[in-house]
């Protein structure tokens, strides 16, 4: 029995979310993966996924890991899952690691994006991808300012959804970064963990420093306070992507 890692790049719109949605049929990323390495090893496959991305939630690098007793050499297995796999799903690499590596316990640290696409005409092509802001927005320097001040420890219990069912809220952020490309902007966060819509009612409030609705220094108060009806909107899932997972 072996224990495999794959990266697994997908685009989400068409998936309920990653996590297997028990008795309601609805089609998730860990359900079609398993049903593809199923067909392939003639075996029972559960995954364990490094984050349970929401429904409409994109990926380009999340870490998912499995035991098997296949013979199918690692070189080979990419090629042979994407065969099995829909087109809105790609394996782009497999590893096989220690038995005790889980996909999610062992993760170090994630990074996600989040994409603003910001033009007063709305562009059909982005649509499943950005967020769409019609109006120019007062300051993107004031939003790179917000950023900045979210990184470091803190209790996020004000960034996170109601619904959570976490017990702990404190979190650290190494990086949190602004950069705009012609209509194009990118919130990006790096941290040791994220709460549940955490990036999103984090990308909500600081676009909410751009359109000069709040200043970029509430954010250290809304930290302290940990009132979630202070923050900002929780955007949409569309222009959120998880780009890598990281392992000691």
């Amino acid at each position: 029995m072996r224990n495999f890692k794959l990266v697994v790049a997908y685009e989400g719109t068409n998936y309920h979310g990653f996590q297997i949605q028990k008795g309601t049929g609805l089609p998730t990323i860990q359900g079609v993966l398993e049903k593809a390495l199923s067909t392939l090893t003639k075996e029972e496959i559960k995954v364990i996924g490094a984050g349970r991305t929401d429904a409409g939630v994109h990926a380009k690098g999340q870490v998912v890991n499995f035991y098997s007793q296949t013979k199918i050499p690692i070189e080979k297995l990419p090629l042979a899952l994407n065969s099995l796999l829909p087109r809105d799903i790609a394996v782009l690499e497999t590893k096989v690691v220690p038995p005790d590596f889980h996909a999610s316990f062992n993760a170090r640290s994630k990074t996600y994006s989040y994409l603003f696409y910001n033009d007063r005409i709305r562009d059909p092509f982005w649509q499943r991808y950005a967020y769409h802001i019609p109006v120019p927005l007062k300051s993107i320097r004031e939003m790179e300012r917000a950023c900045q001040i979210f990184q470091g420890e803190h209790n996020f219990r004000g960034f996170c959804a109601s619904e959570t069912k976490a017990k702990r809220f404190t979190r650290t952020i190494y990086a949190c970064s602004l950069e705009k490309v012609e209509k194009i902007i990118k919130l990006q966060v790096t941290g040791n963990g994220f709460l549940y819509n955490m990036v999103r009612i984090m990308g909500g409030t600081i676009l909410e420093v751009g359109q000069g609705k709040r200043k970029a220094e509430e954010i250290a108060s809304l930290l302290e306070n940990g009132d979630r009806t202070l923050a900002g909107m929780t955007l949409p899932p569309q222009g959120l992507y998880l780009l890598s997972v990281e392992y000691d």
